[in-house]
């Protein structure tokens, strides 16, 4: 099947090498827009679940809400174990499935039993599904703060929490914003008992009056205005403190008594949980992460984009540090290193051919392996669903001096058959497509079973389970998709290359042996 390659790479060497460049460019377009990722995806198809119990202390979280919501899991096709954690207000639970599973799916699955369990709940509880992450998907840090501290901590975390955060999760890819830092504002009711007991109230009736007093609903409509029906609404936002202080919480002595009477209203910080600092200065810290199977590369700059366009509009004295921590610099570091081990081998190989072949063209010929070779293992990565990560740049590093062999054993020996005849008496030359393909042809099992070898080393890699397998997995896929790339370039484009190249090697004195090669080296 092989030699039938070579001869049908030969006789239709315009259509091998249009192929080759479609590959190219389908490569190049499709680089851009690959999901890329610090490390491969680690964690198993996890759905968070995690529900807030104000008032509940960490005992009481795992009696009436972590054990009854850890419960309902159970039996889920595809579960593989649950985990939970209880604190004082707040219950997470942790459904792991099996590797392969569907992460869609296995969220409808655990929707349907959250569903189910709500009820059972305390009151006040509220249960749901966090967002779709990775355990590697942060990709940045944010950090507000106020050197000169012309705005409060209050101040910083409102802005933060209501206005920044809504424009990053606006950027397509951002999957979560985590704030934590200042003082989250909030309206306080702060009651005065003495004055409920002045006016026979209890806190119920506050606290039932205060929650009225936001409110926005319907009063119907005015029908057959002038032919129209006009809508009636009422509309009880409250805007600020005082809005909340006026409402009424019921009449007393025909006189009626509003939440500011018995209770002081005001706008202030929340119980703190935790804190946040940049460069040793009080700051309010987001925590970005991306959604899987996205371009960090891409959302980071999607992130830029958006905090330059709200840098105008930022408050007075208010800085945004973006480098605390970026995964794109680590990414583009990597990337960095491979375009670098590419350029040095291109170097190398072009020296060497150049000293033993002394020829230009069959430098040129060997040297589109490299790109050929890398864009091949690309796309078939992106089909396999693997991410651009370190594991698999690192294995394309491994490969690139391994990625020539084959089409410098095949540019080599043709290269010497192409002389051998040219040097024959005129008469007795033979084509030039034929000594091409004999020359491929005898060195073909070679070639095949010297990759093949090769790649039999990285084997084991496929074999590994567990957060081992996930983690060195991508860099065995790498190097033998990038290998067996390679051979397939030297068995199909490096001849068609030859046969435009190569057709008049040795005559008229074109080509020789280099200086190494005649040395005898």
């Amino acid at each position: 099947m092989l030699k039938q390659l070579i001869r049908f790479s030969l006789d239709h060497a315009s259509l091998v090498l249009v192929l080759a460049g479609v590959v190219l460019a389908l490569a190049v377009w499709r680089l851009p827009r690959a999901p890329v990722d610090v490390f491969p995806e680690l964690n198993a198809p996890t759905v968070v679940v995690m529900a807030e119990a104000p008032g509940l202390a960490a005992d009481e979280v795992e009696q009436y809400v972590t054990f009854p919501v850890e419960a309902s899991f159970n039996g889920i096709p595809g579960v593989r174990r649950v985990r939970s954690s209880s604190a004082i207000g707040l219950s997470i639970v942790y459904v792991e499935f099996g590797w392969g599973m569907d992460i869609y799916r296995a969220r409808q699955l655990v929707s349907e039993r959250l569903d189910t369990v709500r009820e059972e709940l305390p009151p006040g509880t509220h249960a749901g599904m966090t967002p779709i992450t990775s355990i590697t998907g942060e990709i940045m840090l944010l950090a507000v703060s106020s050197p000169g501290g012309e705005v409060s901590p209050l101040e910083l975390r409102a802005f933060a929490e209501f206005d920044l955060r809504n424009s990053l999760l606006a950027v397509p890819g951002v999957g979560q914003v985590s704030v934590i830092g200042g003082e989250l504002p909030e309206y306080q009711v702060l009651v005065e008992q003495e004055k409920l007991r002045l006016y026979d109230l209890t806190i119920e009736d506050v606290i039932a009056a205060a929650g009225a007093a936001h409110s926005t609903q319907s009063a119907g409509y005015l029908p057959d205005v002038d032919g129209l029906e006009l809508p009636i609404r009422q509309s009880g936002r409250v805007r600020n403190a005082a809005d909340i202080a006026g409402t009424v919480i019921r009449f007393h002595a025909g006189a009626p008594v509003t939440i500011g009477q018995v209770a002081e209203v005001r706008l202030g910080p929340a119980l703190k949980r935790g804190t946040g600092a940049d460069g040793g200065r009080a700051a309010v810290v987001l925590t970005i992460q991306k959604s899987p199977g996205t371009n960090t590369l891409v959302i980071t700059d999607r992130i830029d984009e958006t905090l330059d366009g709200l840098a105008p509009s930022l408050p007075e004295g208010v800085v945004v540090n973006r480098r605390i921590f970026r995964q794109s610099d680590f990414i583009g570091l990597s990337v960095r290193n491979v375009v670098e081990a590419l350029r040095d081998a291109a170097i190398i190989v072009s020296i060497i051919l150049v000293l033993f072949l002394l020829n230009i063209r069959t430098t040129l010929i060997t040297l589109t392996a490299l790109p050929l070779s890398l864009a091949v293992a690309l796309l078939v990565l992106g089909w396999m669903g693997e991410t651009i990560n370190v594991m698999t740049l690192g294995g394309l590093a491994i490969a690139v001096g391994s990625l020539v062999d084959d089409a410098i054993i095949d540019v080599e020996n043709v290269f010497r058959r192409l002389k051998q005849n040219a040097a024959r008496p005129e008469g007795s030359r033979r084509p030039v497509r034929e000594v091409i393909f004999e020359a491929s042809n005898e060195i073909r099992p070679a070639m095949v079973f010297a990759t093949a070898i090769i790649a039999l080393v990285f084997l084991p890699l496929m074999f590994l389970e567990g957060i081992e397998g996930r983690f060195f997995r991508p860099l065995g896929i790498a190097f033998v998709v990038s290998i067996g790339a390679s051979l397939v370039v030297a068995l199909t484009v490096t001849p068609a290359l030859c046969r435009y190249l190569l057709a008049r090697t040795g005559r008229g004195g074109a080509g020789g042996d280099g200086a190494l090669a005649q040395a005898g080296l």
